[in-house]
């Protein structure tokens, strides 16, 4: 299984289109985002993780996310992943995340122990 596309968004949205297939609607992708009030703050953005399995695959995998500021883990998400072989899934993820101060976090993300997807956010001033 593999790691398609990692995103921070607002909704996702899933509708059939003709034939046997389905379209992922994406909507407010974002890398940043100014924060509601001033921090200390706990935030929570949606990270929508798109996952493959290729059809010569068990189809078993867990989905791992940790979230690091400065290198340092402040967070972590793992789920248990079932999908179909030859098909697509998704996945949210939403961490729940203490600022203290204005920056970036990066959310590592990968299935079992393969390859790390890493996706910055940046929480900004309040506008």
């Amino acid at each position: 299984m593999q790691i398609i596309a990692a995103l921070f968004i607002d909704e996702i949205n899933l509708r059939e289109a003709p034939g046997p297939s389905t379209r992922i609607d994406l909507t407010g992708i974002q890398f940043s985002a100014a924060a509601p009030q001033e921090v200390p703050l706990t935030w929570a953005p949606h990270l929508v993780v798109i996952i493959h399995a290729p059809s010569d695959s068990e189809g078993q995998s867990v989905l791992e996310v940790i979230y690091k500021r400065d290198g340092d883990q402040i967070a972590r998400n793992v789920q248990p992943l079932s999908i179909e072989p030859g098909k697509f899934n998704y996945r949210l993820v939403r961490g729940e995340i203490d600022f203290a101060d204005y920056g970036t976090v990066e959310a590592h993300c990968r299935l079992a122990d393969g390859p790390v997807t890493v996706v910055p956010y940046t929480l900004l001033p309040p506008a």
